[in-house]
């Protein structure tokens, strides 16, 4: 997959909107780490603006986050903290049921680094790419993902943090080989760090691969419906 073809079709179809990012793990971070306090997604803006950041446990200071990257298990409190404190589920058992569920890779490499789609050669080596998408862009991009799949949950919006629908979820279902794409950023804790018409919307790269060749023939490549959208994203 040439990185500089997506960009290019990608280009065609979007214009000048931001491009996705890129994720892996590695032996070594790809750039010097950066530390963080609080929500390790607030710390993105690097890669979105063409750059690359990269995380080890020791960077991310959110329990939760370390968590949700790989990094270490969930602390014990975590399920009681996310029930009775952020009140975002009714009980602690239905938190620990959901992280069990997630069955994040174990013994990953301790570095996690995130780059814009133009600072990677090969996207075949990363876990998968993610876009900061408002409403107009998102329509294209949902539309782009179910050209191809008759599956009911080709995009799905799970439970959970925003470093969950990113992270955690997108490197699950590369590891399995699977199909869905995860809509995310809906938890009210991450929504302070990103802009207010802002969602994410991952793809693993096992349905990436797939996508990779369709773009140009779904209604992105310049139909009546979707040429009407992208002139209010370009503003043409």
């Amino acid at each position: 997959m040439e990185t500089s073809l997506f960009i290019s079709n990608y280009r065609k179809a979007f214009g000048k909107a931001e491009l996705p990012i890129a994720f892996w793990y590695s032996d070594s971070p790809a750039t010097l780490v950066t530390k963080t306090r609080g929500c390790f997604m607030g710390y993105l803006s690097p890669a979105r603006k063409g750059g690359i950041v990269s995380f080890d446990a020791e960077a991310i200071s959110c329990p939760g986050g370390k968590t949700y990257a790989g990094f270490t298990p969930a602390p014990p409190f975590i399920p009681g903290f996310v029930s009775g404190k952020e009140c975002y589920k009714e009980t602690p058992e239905q938190v620990s049921s959901f992280i069990e569920k997630l069955q994040i890779p174990e013994e990953l490499p301790p570095y996690l680094n995130f780059a814009s789609a133009e600072s990677v050669d090969n996207l075949e080596e990363t876990e998968g790419i993610a876009f900061f998408a408002s409403p107009d862009i998102l329509s294209g991009l949902i539309s782009w993902t179910q050209f191809d799949s008759d599956a009911p949950d080709a995009v799905s919006v799970p439970f959970g943090s925003g470093c969950s629908s990113l992270v955690s979820q997108t490197i699950a279902e590369n590891r399995r080989n699977g199909k869905r794409s995860f809509l995310g950023f809906f938890d009210p804790s991450v929504r302070p760090v990103v802009e207010p018409d802002i969602l994410c919307f991952a793809i693993p790269l096992s349905r990436f691969r797939e996508m990779y060749y369709t773009m140009d023939k779904s209604c992105l490549k310049g139909t009546h419906g979707w040429e009407r959208v992208r002139k209010r994203i370009t503003n043409v």
